[in-house]
């Protein structure tokens, strides 16, 4: 983005005697997310910039005018978006389907294109292109770190077909022989657990309490009170303690992913 919106909240921070760390406090922000949106690298969710504005004094400027953005996401999703980015290390859950982080590009596009209403194509391609954007993440080999946890349906359940299945499982290999990720499976041998409620992200920052989002039917919530995010990682190491060790999920995961080759 052009970076004349960081630049300019810049001057403004600066013009009130605000350091970065200080304005983050009184918006409610990271300081990090404060500095890549004030160096172009970041666009302010559209909640951030009200309270930026606040912040400031400055009315409504910086909500105003916010930069286009092509990003494309459920409106409920944006400020996990925002703090996905910043994060330095992640834990993912899911019970459904693969992560958005970890999705290839076939597999996103199936499970974009099922959603209901329908929505037209061009809209389908804006939210690929997001979601694909989204796994860049995993391009620096260090940060974040990412813990996936997989309950053994999202492996069963043919999302594009047995090919995509099988790409999209041997993407998660690849991920995990190359210690980018750590993935451990919850198989359906162990029965109920404490997760099976819900898809979870739990994230830690540089410079912030760590959070926890939780999504269902068209609907997501960040929680950030220190108690109920310690409840969730509770949840989230009791379900992990009793998830395969890392050889043999793999393990799992190549079987699957031979099954879905021979199928297709």
């Amino acid at each position: 983005m052009s970076n004349i919106y960081g630049e300019w909240l810049k001057a403004q921070r600066e013009a009130a005697g605000l350091t970065q760390q200080e304005l983050a406090t009184a918006a409610v922000m990271t300081r990090s997310h404060i500095a890549h949106i004030e160096a172009g690298r970041r666009i302010p969710s559209k909640e951030d910039a009200r309270r930026l504005d606040r912040a400031l004094n400055t009315g409504d400027v910086l909500s105003s005018f916010l930069p286009d953005d092509d990003t494309a996401v459920a409106g409920y999703f944006e400020s996990a978006l925002q703090l996905e980015q910043q994060a330095t290390m992640i834990r993912e859950f899911a019970l459904s389907f693969i992560p958005g982080i970890l999705q290839t590009e076939r597999y996103a596009r199936a499970v974009l294109s099922v959603p209901f209403p329908p929505a037209s194509e061009q809209e389908r391609d804006r939210r690929l292109v997001t979601r694909l954007e989204r796994a860049k993440i995993l391009v620096d080999p260090v940060t974040p770190v990412v813990w996936v946890l997989l309950d053994e349906a999202v492996l069963r359940r043919r999302i594009g077909g047995p090919e995509v299945m099988a790409e999209q499982i041997n993407h998660l290999i690849r991920l995990a022989e190359a210690e980018r990720i750590q993935l451990h499976l919850l198989p359906f041998t162990l029965g109920m657990h404490p997760l099976m409620s819900n898809m979870l992200t739990l994230m830690w920052f540089e410079d912030q309490p760590p959070v926890a989002y939780g999504e269902g039917l068209y609907m997501g919530k960040i929680h950030d009170s220190p108690s109920v995010v310690q409840e969730l990682q509770h949840r989230y190491d009791f379900a992990l303690g009793n998830a395969l060790p890392l050889k043999e999920s793999l393990d799992l995961l190549r079987a699957t992913a031979r099954d879905y080759e021979h199928h297709g």
